[in-house]
């Protein structure tokens, strides 16, 4: 069993396939090297190079490979489905270009939602048509990835999207048959949105096949939830805060990963604003620091 530790272009603030304001991909292949890390997620489509006779010398040269990729699109708005399929095939075949396996989908960012970002009380929700629709743009895509390009692909809860708070994920999980849907569970947006990823851990690690290590601050989350802040105010303030920082307890994720045998990659993100520059490697190596004090 191998528990390896890898890292993720948002942890350089990369959410989209480009902004002027985001570092050069081979600067962030520099960087994540530099903090210690050997494998990277291919980040948002188009961001980094494509053609993989471009790409796969500049991740040799670093010691780098691919760990996976995210899909972060609108499954929620049906008007968007060629967007969301567009994205998903070209991250299937950069994948299976480099030989990664995951697949990870992620509800992106509802203008419903994002004001009640950590607060599941108070977040809309579907009625049963809108939620089987959403259900069944998660299942196509899933389906796609795993019996079309054989990667594992995994859902992903995310803070101020429409697959967020955990009666959700485990609707989705109880209507997706797992053959074709497995889950990326990540600790941060798990903590954000009110509940415990241990816990969550302990009723779901046979099905979790990724990890995503996320911390937040315990403080500015009490402030946001309190002054009902929504979720990119949130992200200014702070909230994804360096790992050990926040109230994740990483000692209690390893034991629970180890205890089952878990094999594979954990993804460090720690989402940060490209506008800050020089506070990505710092914060990379901290984390990689951080983790090997525990363990991984």
């Amino acid at each position: 069993m191998t528990i390896r530790i890898g890292n993720a272009p948002c942890s350089w603030g990369i959410e989209f396939a480009s902004d002027p304001s985001y570092p050069a991909w081979q600067t962030v292949l520099d960087e994540c090297s530099a903090a210690g890390y050997t494998g990277i997620e291919l980040g948002p489509i188009g961001y980094m190079p494509e053609d993989p006779a471009v790409l796969a010398p500049a991740l040799a040269a670093r010691n780098l490979e691919i760990i996976g990729g995210v899909v972060f699109r609108p499954f929620h708005d049906p008007e968007k489905w060629d967007e969301v399929m567009d994205a998903s095939v070209r991250t299937c075949k950069a994948l299976t270009a480099h030989g990664a396996r995951h697949l990870v989908l992620i509800d992106s960012i509802s203008p419903r939602r994002a004001p009640t970002a950590g607060r599941a009380d108070e977040a809309a929700t579907m009625e049963q048509a809108e939620w089987a629709a959403f259900r069944d743009r998660i299942a196509t895509i899933a389906r796609m990835g795993t019996e079309d390009y054989g990667l594992t692909v995994s859902i992903h809860a995310h803070a101020a999207g429409f697959m967020d708070f955990e009666p959700e994920l485990d609707r989705l999980l109880d209507e997706v048959d797992e053959s074709i849907l497995k889950i990326c569970l990540d600790t941060g947006h798990h903590s954000y949105a009110g509940f415990d990823p241990v816990a969550f851990m302990d009723r779901h690690i046979g099905r979790i096949s990724y990890m995503h290590f996320k911390d937040i601050d315990p403080e500015v989350k009490a402030d946001v939830v309190a002054n009902r802040t929504g979720f990119y105010k949130a992200c200014g303030q702070g909230i994804f805060c360096n790992l050990g920082k926040g109230d994740v307890d990483f000692p209690a994720v390893r034991q629970r990963l180890l205890k089952a045998g878990f094999d594979g990659w954990c993804t460090v993100e720690q989402d940060c604003d490209p506008a800050l520059p020089g506070t990505a490697l710092p914060d990379a190596r901290a984390n990689r620091d951080y983790l090997k004090s525990i363990g991984f």
